[in-house]
């Protein structure tokens, strides 16, 4: 299972992600969800958008396919247990991120960002950068 982050999502809405469009076509939909603080972070991009009908309209389009996983108790553990171990090691992380990569761990999910310097920080995260990947469109 993918967990795409919010720079993923955005971009994608962009267009400006062609290795995504095709991963995601080539592939089960099933493979691809999107974190509950990440459709938050779509959402919060509607409130503050000059064209909220519009942007709204292209992140219902957008996340239409896509489950949310919520962050529920299994979350909640694995949140607790990472913010432990980055405090103890002076590395921390954004509190959204946090949330993102615990809902990732806690989920068995490979997360996939833009943010691979925020989240490499994370004790067993595994990661994928799209936007290192060769595109052969």
């Amino acid at each position: 299972m993918y967990l795409l982050d919010s720079n993923i999502c955005i971009d994608f809405m962009r267009g400006e992600l062609p290795y995504a469009y095709d991963m995601m076509r080539n592939s089960s939909p099933k493979l691809f969800k999107i974190p509950a603080i990440v459709e938050g972070e779509l959402r919060l991009g509607i409130e503050k958008s000059k064209q909220p009908e519009k942007a709204r309209w292209l992140v219902d389009e957008f996340t239409l396919p896509f489950e949310v996983v919520p962050f529920d108790s299994k979350c909640a553990h694995t949140y607790a247990r990472i913010r432990g171990e980055l405090e103890m090691t002076g590395k921390k992380i954004g509190p959204n991120d946090l949330i993102i990569a615990a809902t990732a761990l806690a989920n068995n999910a490979v997360l996939v960002t833009n943010n691979v310097d925020e989240f490499k920080r994370v004790p067993g995260l595994s990661l994928e950068c799209w936007y290192e990947m060769e595109w052969d469109g």
